[in-house]
């Protein structure tokens, strides 16, 4: 031992202690081991298990993350034109039925109600003035009859006169030769002759007359009786037109105050006190939040087992996935959204690469659920739908 060199001794003293310090770590090793293949063994029973339990359970399940929240707002338009008096409400306001929004100068609409009350009083008025005349025109037709009797027996006298004066003057002619007649006398004859003559002619001409008279006087009877034939003061068209325009402009006047349709939340207001509304132009919104649903775009490959009346679960991103909303499959649109785009996709020309449509499917949530978590038209929601009972 004590020939050997100092280096060599202190290179096996050094390897002894090496050997010495390792030998321990052996087992703790094998350990290490043994604990990384059993939790190696529990990731791969972790894996195991969960693909058995999306095959016999997540299999009933179609889940997509695009899908909205929407709802059947209602615009609201100004159904009269006019300046804007007073506003009611604000953006993000809540209304009821009934409430008012804003409402319209009605100077204008109140001066058109008055001229139709006018109106009408006047048609009534008119009405009776036609029944009156008819019964005028009907004494004027009796009056017209009278008068061809008249004339009819002036034209017998005329007639009478005109037979004595001929013989008269065939007497006086047959008797001015023999000078028992003077020749004034055959003159004063001829004379009455002539005159019986020109009265039966104006007897004649007064009985035309009488005729044409009263047959004017029958048609203006007839004309006035057609308006009122039939028809009482509440009946008459003359009358009810002016009632319609009345009932017109009692309308506008209700009009310039306008409520809200629904119930919901004001959003999109667009005017201000002293601007000038057209009819028919859109002011602003309202948004029934308590009637919220959710459309849903599933791809085309996940629609085939689903039904409407399927059970759905959603979550808000609004809330995140403490707050659970139970919902209904309630129908499907009528077409992928691509092919209601504004620019629709044209599959048959140039190079074409298939796309997976999605299909709009519409959700209806649980109103106490909204109650208790209130939605806004467009917040991202997650739907999983269960179609374990499709057939």
């Amino acid at each position: 031992m004590a020939d050997r060199d100092p280096k060599e001794l202190h290179e096996a003293q050094h390897f002894e202690t090496v050997v010495a310090v390792d030998a321990p770590k052996v087992p703790e090793l094998d350990k290490r081991k043994k604990r990384m293949k059993i939790l190696a063994a529990l990731v791969a029973a972790k894996v195991v298990i969960g693909a058995g339990w999306w095959l016999l359970s997540d299999g009933d399940h179609v889940a997509t993350d695009n899908a909205y929240v929407n709802a059947d707002s209602a615009q609201v338009t100004a159904l009269v034109s006019g300046p804007v008096r007073s506003v009611e409400v604000v953006n993000t306001q809540v209304v009821r039925r009934g409430q008012i929004l804003f409402r319209l100068d009605d100077s204008d609409t109140r001066l058109a109600l008055a001229k139709a009350e006018a109106d009408y009083l006047k048609a009534r008025k008119q009405f009776g003035q036609i029944s009156a005349t008819s019964g005028s025109l009907a004494a004027q037709v009796g009056a017209r009859d009278a008068d061809i009797g008249q004339a009819q027996a002036q034209l017998a006298s005329a007639g009478a006169n005109l037979e004595k004066a001929r013989v008269d003057l065939r007497r006086r002619s047959e008797l001015v030769d023999s000078g028992a007649v003077s020749k004034d006398e055959l003159t004063v004859a001829q004379n009455a002759y002539a005159t019986a003559q020109a009265n039966v002619a104006q007897a004649r001409a007064a009985v035309s007359q009488a005729s044409a008279s009263r047959g004017a006087a029958r048609e203006s009877w007839a004309a006035n009786e057609a308006l009122v034939a039939g028809t009482s003061v509440d009946t008459s068209p003359d009358v009810a037109a002016a009632r319609a325009r009345l009932d017109q402009a009692r309308l506008d006047l209700e009009r310039t105050v306008i409520r809200a349709p629904i119930d919901g939340v004001v959003t999109n207001r667009q005017i201000q006190v002293g601007q000038r509304v057209a009819a028919g132009s859109a002011v602003m919104t309202i948004v029934p939040v308590a009637s919220a649903y959710v459309d849903a775009n599933f791809k085309e490959g996940q629609l085939a087992r689903v039904r409407p009346g399927q059970p759905v679960e959603l979550k808000s991103d609004l809330y995140g996935g403490d707050v659970v909303y139970h919902g209904r499959v309630v129908g499907f649109s009528g077409g992928t959204g691509s092919a209601f785009a504004l620019i629709p996709a044209q599959n048959a020309t140039g190079n074409w690469i298939k796309v997976v449509q999605r299909v709009p499917v519409r959700i209806a949530l649980d109103p106490k659920e909204l109650v208790r978590h209130p939605l806004r038209v467009g917040l991202s929601m997650d739907a999983e739908i269960d179609v374990s009972g499709a057939g």
